[in-house]
């Protein structure tokens, strides 16, 4: 049985509230599919994740989009198992995101457009960055301290990041990822408010001489649509519970928010820009 501690501060009513799911229901789908699983305090009352919740409403979207209700739950069960990461979340639930290969110098550039505009414009952001390795947050911690001033929360993972430091209001959160999690190879920005969405993620190409610095290639996509950016925040989101449970500066009430998707004009003028950054990127390649 596993016991509740910081990482399980939610009670059935608080599942059930925060899915629309009648606790009734949740403890029927319990008994019936294993789902969702609680911890359990000394007189048996249950707690759960706050990761629970993402789990649940993603059972709602499988069966809204069709699937029966045990195969949806036993989906949802099966992907937890696996090593997660932002960019694979993503490619799973957005198949038609293009990807395209860039160097490390492209996405800084892109990193760096969205930060800014991140900073001028988002009203309370919450904001998420995977760095790889710690060296590679030092050299842009300047900037999210910046980020991290006017934020609803500025999350930043990286391999040796310092887990546990007393999280200061204006600061980022640092969450360590441990070695061989699937993340230590993933490049991240996600900026998620009401009035700006925006994330670029990307998973460093196998086996390549780490001596080639910004010629570093990685497979990447970027978005604005409202729907993947507010899924990559609930994805970062949920991996932070995991490698740092109790992170959140209270309740976190816009990864609650449903979004619809881009309009098809979005869609075209993404697709558009696409192009033009694998251009510009082949462009900055040695000849």
């Amino acid at each position: 049985m596993t016991r509740p501690g910081p990482s399980h501060p939610l009670t059935i009513s608080d599942l059930a509230q925060r899915t629309g799911v009648p606790a009734a229901t949740l403890r029927s789908w319990e008994a019936r599919y294993g789902f969702p699983t609680p911890a359990r305090l000394a007189g048996g009352h249950r707690r759960y994740a706050e990761s629970d919740v993402d789990r649940v409403r993603e059972v709602l979207r499988h069966r809204d989009a069709g699937l029966a209700l045990e195969v949806a739950v036993r989906r949802i069960s099966t992907e937890s198992t696996r090593a997660r990461s932002i960019y694979a979340e993503l490619r799973r639930r957005h198949p038609s995101l293009t990807s395209q290969v860039l160097s490390k110098s492209s996405l800084v550039a892109l990193s760096h457009a969205i930060e800014d505009e991140c900073c001028a414009r988002a009203e309370e952001p919450l904001i998420f960055g995977s760095f790889q390795r710690t060296e590679f947050l030092d050299a842009s911690r300047a900037r999210w301290v910046e980020l991290a001033r006017t934020a609803r929360a500025a999350v930043v993972f990286a391999n040796h990041a310092t887990p546990y430091a007393e999280v200061e209001p204006g600061r980022p959160i640092e969450v360590a990822v441990p070695e061989g999690a699937a993340l230590n190879r993933e490049w991240a920005v996600v900026c998620d408010a009401t009035d700006l969405r925006a994330c670029l993620v990307a998973v460093e190409r196998p086996g390549q001489d780490q001596s080639l610095g910004a010629r570093r290639r990685f497979d990447a996509m970027w978005s604005v649509d409202p729907e993947v950016v507010r899924d990559a925040s609930r994805v970062a989101a949920s991996l932070a519970d995991d490698y740092r449970p109790g992170w959140r500066p209270g309740a976190l009430t816009l990864l609650e928010e449903e979004q619809s998707g881009a309009s098809p004009d979005l869609h075209r003028a993404s697709d558009l820009l696409n192009r033009m950054i694998g251009y510009l990127d082949l462009s900055r390649r040695p000849r």
